[in-house]
C-alpha cells in the first residue's frame, strides 16, 4: 500500500484547500444556512476540481473532501462526484458519459443519490418509477438523482420530473423528500437512455463487493452491463454497479468525516491554547491533553481506513470490507471526535453560532448518513461469516 498522493492529487488538494479556505468563511457559512454557496460551487467547478476527480480517482476525491470537511463548506461536492461523475464514468453507457460528464464537471449538472436501501423504489411500468425516498441530501441543488430499485438497478431521475419537498433537519445540509409516482427514469448503463432496453448482465459473484452494503449477492442484475464492467477498472469478475456506488459513497463520505473531525480538533487546540485558567492555558492540563490525543487518534483512524479503501478501489483490488471498515470508523469515531471538540470549548461549545458547532452538526449528520456503527459492524460481520472477505 502506498497512500502517497501523486503530483496531480497533491496539486488538486492544495488548490481545493486554498479555495475552501478563502471562500468558506464563517460569515459566508452563516449566510448560506442549510443551503449551498453558489459562488463557491461555481469557483470549484471553474477551477476544474470536480472534473479532475475522473483523473485523480477516489483517493484524490477523498483528499479533496478532507479539505471541504475542515471548513464545512456548503457545496454538494461529495454527492455530485460520487453519484454523478464516478458512477457515470464507471457504469454509464458511452452515450451517457458523453452527454452527462461535461455538465457534471462544469457544475451545470448536479447529481444527488439515495442508493443505500433497495426496495423503496420500484419500476411500476417500462421505465417508470414509483416510491418515496424520505431524505435525499442536497436535493435542493440537484438536477438529477441516482436511485436504486428493488432489483438493485441504478436509475437517474430528473429532479424536475419528480416531486421534491424540503425536509427540515437540525443539521447543516439541505435535504429533501423525493416522491416518484410513475416518474420516468434512465437506467444507468442503458445504451438507449430511457429504460426500454435489454437488462444488464447478471451480477453473479462480484469479487467480495456484493449485497445491500457491499456484502452479498442475491442474483440481481448489474445496471451497467458489459460496457460498465469494462469501464469500472476492477478485477474480473466485475463489481456490480449498485455495490460499487454504495461502497464508493461510504468511502467518500468517510473522507469527508475525516476532514470534519480534523477541523473540529484544530479549533479545539487553538481554543485550549488561547484560553487560560488560573494563569495557565487549558492545553497544559493533562485531562485536556488526553482528550485531544484520543480525538487525534480517532481522526487518524478515520483517515487511514478511508485512504486504504479508496486506494484499493483505484487499484482494482477488492474493497468491500475496507469500505465498511472506513464507514464504521467514520460513524463511531467521528461522533466521539466532534463531541470532544465541542466539550473542549467548554461553555463556548454550547453556542449555536460558534464555528465549532457546525463541525458537531456535520459530524453527527455524517454519522447518521453512513449508518450507525452497530449496523455497519453487523454487515461487516455477515461478510466475514460468509467467507467473502477479500485480501
Amino acid at each position: 500500500m502506498d497512500f502517497t498522493p501523486t503530483e496531480e492529487q497533491t496539486a488538486a488538494r492544495d488548490l481545493a484547500a486554498r479555495i475552501f479556505g478563502d471562500l468558506s468563511t464563517h460569515e459566508r457559512l452563516t449566510a448560506a444556512g442549510t443551503g449551498s454557496d453558489a459562488e463557491l460551487w461555481k469557483e470549484l467547478c471553474a477551477a476544474g476540481l470536480v472534473a479532475a476527480v475522473a483523473d485523480i480517482g477516489l483517493l484524490g476525491l477523498v483528499l479533496l473532501l478532507e479539505e471541504q470537511g475542515r471548513t464545512t463548506a456548503q457545496v454538494p461536492f461529495a454527492a455530485s462526484c460520487v453519484y454523478g461523475l464516478l458512477a457515470v464514468t464507471a457504469h454509464g453507457s458511452g452515450e451517457q458519459r458523453e452527454r452527462l460528464l461535461p455538465g457534471i464537471g462544469d457544475g451545470t449538472v448536479v447529481v444527488s443519490g439515495a442508493v443505500s436501501g433497495p426496495g423503496a423504489v420500484r419500476e411500476s411500468a417500462s421505465g417508470r418509477l414509483s416510491g418515496v425516498l424520505p431524505v435525499v441530501p442536497w436535493l435542493r441543488d440537484a438536477t438529477h438523482v441516482l436511485v436504486a430499485d428493488d432489483r438493485r438497478r441504478l436509475w437517474l431521475v430528473r429532479a424536475a420530473e419528480a416531486v421534491c419537498e424540503p425536509v427540515e433537519l437540525t443539521a447543516p445540509w439541505s435535504a429533501g423528500r423525493l416522491t416518484l409516482d410513475g416518474t420516468p427514469g434512465e437506467r444507468l448503463g442503458a445504451s438507449a437512455g430511457r429504460a426500454d432496453v435489454s437488462e444488464g448482465a447478471s451480477a453473479g459473484r462480484t469479487n467480495g463487493s456484493e449485497g445491500a452494503s457491499a456484502g452479498r449477492t442475491d442474483g440481481s442484475e448489474a445496471a451497467g452491463g458489459a460496457d460498465a464492467a469494462e469501464t469500472a477498472g476492477h478485477a474480473d469478475p466485475p463489481v456490480s454497479a449498485y455495490d460499487d456506488v454504495l461502497a464508493t459513497a461510504r468511502i467518500a463520505f468517510a473522507g469527508l468525516q475525516a476532514g470534519v473531525c480534523a477541523g473540529s480538533l484544530a479549533r479545539a487546540v487553538e481554543h485550549t491554547n488561547a484560553r487560560e485558567q488560573f494563569g495557565r492555558p487549558l492545553a497544559a492540563k493533562q485531562g485536556v491533553q488526553l482528550r485531544a490525543a484520543d480525538a487525534y487518534m480517532d481522526t487518524e483512524a478515520i483517515r487511514v481506513t478511508a485512504y486504504e479503501a479508496a486506494w484499493r478501489r483505484d487499484e482494482g483490488l477488492p474493497y468491500a470490507s475496507h469500505a465498511l471498515t472506513a464507514a464504521w470508523w467514520a460513524s463511531e469515531a467521528g461522533q466521539r471526535v466532534v463531541h470532544a471538540g465541542q466539550h473542549l470549548h467548554g461553555g463556548t461549545g454550547a453556542d449555536l453560532e460558534h464555528p465549532v458547532h457546525r463541525h458537531f452538526l456535520w459530524g453527527r449528520q455524517l454519522d447518521a448518513y453512513l449508518g450507525c456503527g452497530s449496523e455497519v459492524l453487523q454487515e461487516l460481520g455477515e461478510l466475514i461469516v460468509s467467507g467473502e472477505v477479500e485480501t
